[in-house]
């Protein structure tokens, strides 16, 4: 089909885009101009299934009429309220439903605009936490090789992409990584969670007696990390965990700004899991894409950590022009409402099985190296081409357009994350159309 682009190449120029190879896409841009439900439209007319939920946040699909009711009233009522010693009552009620969402003593709710922001201000939160209760000495941080927490200094640096970190010089000081859970070869084509690998908790062990367990202000992981490929923690290794932060008085932090909302069949990973953390971090499916918002939900504790002092002082200095927006929350209450109306939270669950079958259905293909999958996630990991790693899968991203169907790419590995409004039948066409490129590749 010819293409037919509704902007000209000067106008694409000022334009500098985010992760994506902006000369390669300058030269044949992929634009989007509308989208309903399962689908995005193109430029040229054609129809695109989103494979990924946008960038793993429109949980709910495109178009959803309670989300733009939402919007609409709100942007005719109050646009915007100052964040900073001002409330609107939207805030306060959308706070408390999220605390509800969440088990045990998760109850004070803190707003941001992204999950970058989300893991920043966990970060600042825990080593402010314990400096609260006097234990200043404790400011290390401790990520997780492959981890992603962001794009600011702070996640950067407990982040171990090194893609993402190494044009930036040291970041921040004081913060150390265990290894990773991936390419454990027992575990090549598991289906969920794999059963090897717990023992590599037990580098949160070695970090404690390495820098001496009194120092370390907090541990950051993603119960399930995304953006590295779709990599799952091993049968017990998030409550070992757990188990070594309680021993060591060290908080515990899951970003779950792509595990929240639903992604895993159940409405949050903590939840799946059956573990709590001191600190969530939340955003993408919160407001469902539409406007960006993130959230960090916080145990009791930590709030009342700060809670001293004189009553008409600032307990906790950070925060965020737009921390709370009205138009985000009513965003995010419309997309909660569309989440509990549809059970959409748990329709992952409901589907995993059908998913699982046909996400492994494609490790017959030789160029396959590992599935991995949990929820309405999956992972297709490539055998790179050794000179170029990652071109094969750039390719794949390619064809899958010009075949209706946009995925996501992370190194050799293909990402699948779609809406939780996903049909059988649309499952069928997504891992049909990678079956047939993938064998195109070899």
């Amino acid at each position: 089909m010819t293409k037919t682009h509704t902007l000209t190449p000067e106008q694409l120029q000022a334009n500098w885009m985010p992760f994506t190879c902006n000369r390669q896409y300058k030269a044949d841009p992929r634009l989007v101009v509308g989208a309903d439900r399962m689908h995005f439209t193109l430029s040229d007319g054609r129809q695109l299934l989103d494979g990924i939920a946008g960038l793993w946040c429109c949980n709910a699909g495109h178009n959803r009429p309670r989300i733009v009711e939402a919007i609409q009233k709100q942007v005719a009522t109050l646009d915007y309220s100052p964040a900073f010693q001002m409330g609107h009552p939207l805030q306060f009620e959308l706070a408390e439903r999220l605390a509800n969402m969440v088990p045990g003593d998760l109850n004070k709710v803190f707003f941001t605009n992204s999950g970058s922001e989300s893991c920043e201000t966990a970060l600042k939160m825990a080593i402010a936490y314990h400096n609260a209760r006097g234990e200043g000495n404790r400011t290390k941080l401790i990520g997780r090789e492959k981890g992603y927490h962001g794009v600011n200094f702070g996640g950067l640096s407990v982040g171990g992409m090194s893609a993402n970190r190494k044009m930036f010089g040291n970041l921040l000081n004081g913060v150390d990584h265990m290894r990773h859970t991936h390419g454990i070869e027992a575990n090549l084509f598991s289906k969920g969670i794999p059963e090897h690998g717990v023992e590599l908790a037990e580098d949160l062990v070695r970090l404690c007696e390495l820098h001496d367990p009194s120092t370390i202000a907090a541990v950051i992981v993603e119960p399930l990390a995304g953006s590295a490929g779709v990599l799952l923690p091993p049968k017990g290794y998030l409550e070992r965990l757990r188990q070594i932060c309680d021993q060591h008085g060290i908080l515990l932090i899951f970003d779950e700004v792509i595990t929240g909302f639903g992604r895993m069949g159940a409405p949050f990973a903590t939840e799946y899991f059956g573990i709590e953390p001191d600190i969530i971090c939340t955003a993408k499916g919160l407001a469902n894409g539409v406007i960006p918002m993130g959230a960090v939900i916080v145990q009791d504790k930590i709030y009342d950590a700060f809670m001293h002092g004189p009553k008409d002082m600032v307990e906790f200095f950070h925060g965020y022009t737009f921390s709370g927006n009205p138009m985000a929350c009513a965003a995010a209450m419309g997309t909660l409402d569309t989440y509990e109306e549809e059970g959409l939270l748990t329709r992952g669950a409901e589907l995993s099985d059908y998913w699982q079958d046909a996400a492994h259905s494609l490790a017959d293909l030789s160029l396959v190296k590992d599935i991995r999958n949990i929820g309405l996630i999956a992972g297709i990991e490539l055998h790179p081409t050794p000179a170029t790693p990652s071109k094969r899968v750039f390719t794949a991203f390619l064809k899958a357009y010009e075949a209706g169907l946009l995925i996501r790419t992370t190194g050799d590995t293909i990402a699948l994350s779609p809406p939780l409004i996903i049909e059988k039948s649309q499952i069928d066409f997504a891992f049909s159309t990678l079956r047939e490129i993938i064998k195109s590749l070899d």
